[in-house]
C-alpha cells in the first residue's frame, strides 16, 4: 500500500502513521508539496522512519528538477531528508524515452527507484502495447517497481475520464509483466475493489488517502460488504 500525503499538519501524519504503519509500505510526498512543506516534509520522514514506513517524493518534484536542471539537488535533498525512494516520472512533460531509461539507470545505483508510467492528461489515451513494451522497459533499466499511472483523481492513464477501469489494458499488461512489480494507483474505493477482487488481497495499491488507509485494509480482509463472500464465502445458515 502507497500512501499519498497532500500536505497533511505534522501531527495529523504523525497520528495516522502510527494508527496504519503496519499496513503502509511507503508514503508518497505528493506532487510538488515538499517545495512548499519542506521543512514538514524532513520531519515527517523521521517521523515514518521511527516507524518502519518508508517515504518517497512525487514524480512531478522530479520532472520539476528536470526541467530546473536540478537533479542533483534533488537526490542531495533526498539523502538529506532521508528519504527512502526515488519516483521518475513524465506524465507531464516530455522526457525521451532514453533520458528517462538513463535516469533509472543512475539512480537506480544511488537509490530505489520507482519509475511512473502513464499520462497525467485525461485526453492522452495510450495503447496498451505501449504501456507493456515501456513498463518492460523501466523495469529492465533498473526500476524496483513500475507504478501505473492513475492521478490521485482515478481519471487518467489506468482511467477513463468516467473513471472506468481500462481491463483490456491491465490484462494486455499482465500477459507480460509479473503482477508483484507493479503499483496501481486506484484512489477511489471502486477501483480498489476492482483490483482485490480480481487480483487478491494482496495487490499493490497506490494513491491511496490517508483517511483511506482502515477502510482499504477492511477490503483487503474482507471486513467490508465490497470483499466479505469473496474471502470468507456466501454461508447464510451457518450462524444460528
Amino acid at each position: 500500500t502507497m500512501v499519498i500525503d497532500a500536505g497533511l499538519p505534522l501531527e495529523l501524519f504523525r497520528q495516522y502513521i502510527e494508527l496504519g504503519s503496519e499496513l503502509i509500505d511507503y508514503v508518497k510526498f505528493g506532487w510538488g508539496t515538499s517545495v512548499i512543506t519542506s521543512d514538514t516534509v524532513r520531519k515527517k520522514a523521521k517521523v515514518a522512519r521511527a516507524n518502519g514506513v518508508m517515504t518517497c517524493f512525487g514524480g512531478t518534484f522530479f520532472e520539476l528538477a528536470y526541467i530546473q536542471g536540478k537533479l542533483d539537488k534533488l537526490i542531495g535533498l533526498t539523502q538529506e531528508y532521508g528519504i527512502d525512494m526515488l519516483e521518475i516520472s513524465d506524465g507531464s512533460i516530455d522526457i525521451s524515452r532514453d533520458n528517462k531509461l538513463g535516469f533509472i539507470e543512475r539512480f537506480s545505483g544511488e537509490l530505489r527507484v520507482l519509475s511512473e508510467f502513464g499520462s497525467k492528461d485525461a485526453e492522452t489515451v495510450m495503447a496498451p502495447n505501449l504501456w507493456v513494451a515501456g513498463m518492460s522497459e523501466e523495469l529492465e533499466a533498473g526500476a524496483w517497481k513500475v507504478v501505473a499511472e492513475g492521478r490521485e483523481s482515478g481519471t487518467a492513464g489506468l482511467y477513463r475520464q468516467n473513471k472506468e477501469i481500462r481491463t483490456g489494458l491491465i490484462d494486455e499488461v499482465l500477459s507480460v509483466i509479473d503482477n508483484e512489480r507493479i503499483i496501481w494507483e486506484a484512489p477511489l474505493k471502486a477501483q480498489q475493489v476492482w483490483f482485490i477482487q480480481n487480483f487478491g488481497a494482496n495487490v499493490n495499491l497506490g494513491n491511496i488517502a490517508a483517511t483511506d488507509i482502515i477502510a482499504l485494509e477492511t477490503l483487503r480482509l474482507g471486513l467490508r460488504g465490497d470483499t466479505l463472500t469473496q474471502f470468507h464465502g456466501n454461508h447464510s445458515d451457518s450462524i444460528r
